[in-house]
């Protein structure tokens, strides 16, 4: 059985940082590069991090499989969007309808928010995913490139899909 939790817990992101260490180390450094994903998980998805970004408006959610934690949902309320930070699930996991039971979650949040659309960012080269956001409903609605710091971008696409 698949949940989806609220994190807002020292406990639950440190579960999400252990999840993230895993997930994002076997799926961005083909892509990225050791070196900025060692600097992204730091800034970005340590229990620190996200702590921080939940005082700011991010909410995060644990989503397990059978009680087992297996990936994570991180998102922000914008003015008309709903800002779809992060949605990752274990590879181990991949499969099980895990992702499409937090995508109807995530479109079902930006129902209750009576908001347009939601929002995601997309790295160019993470071509899976741009075709399951296509497949999804998402249109690229062009590049977007952010310096993050420590002379790393991230080179991505933002994707919209109106609700």
């Amino acid at each position: 059985m698949i949940e989806i939790i609220v994190a807002d817990t020292t406990n639950s992101y440190l579960q999400i940082a252990k999840l993230a260490d895993v997930i994002w180390r076997e799926h961005y450094i083909p892509i990225v590069g050791k070196p900025q994903i060692d600097y992204m998980l730091e800034k970005y998805q340590s229990a620190i991090a996200i702590e921080g970004q939940v005082e700011n408006g991010f909410e995060y959610f644990l989503m397990t499989y059978d009680e087992i934690p297996v990936g994570y949902i991180s998102i922000k309320k914008e003015d008309e969007s709903l800002f779809l930070s992060k949605i990752y699930v274990l590879n181990t996991y991949r499969g099980k309808k895990i992702g499409k039971t937090a995508m109807l979650f995530v479109e079902e949040k930006t129902k209750s928010y009576q908001l347009k659309n939601i929002r995601l960012t997309v790295n160019i080269n993470n071509t899976n995913a741009i075709k399951a956001y296509e497949w999804l409903g998402f249109i690229n609605v062009g590049p977007l490139v952010t310096d993050i710091g420590n002379g790393f971008v991230m080179d991505d696409y933002q994707m919209v899909k109106k609700i």
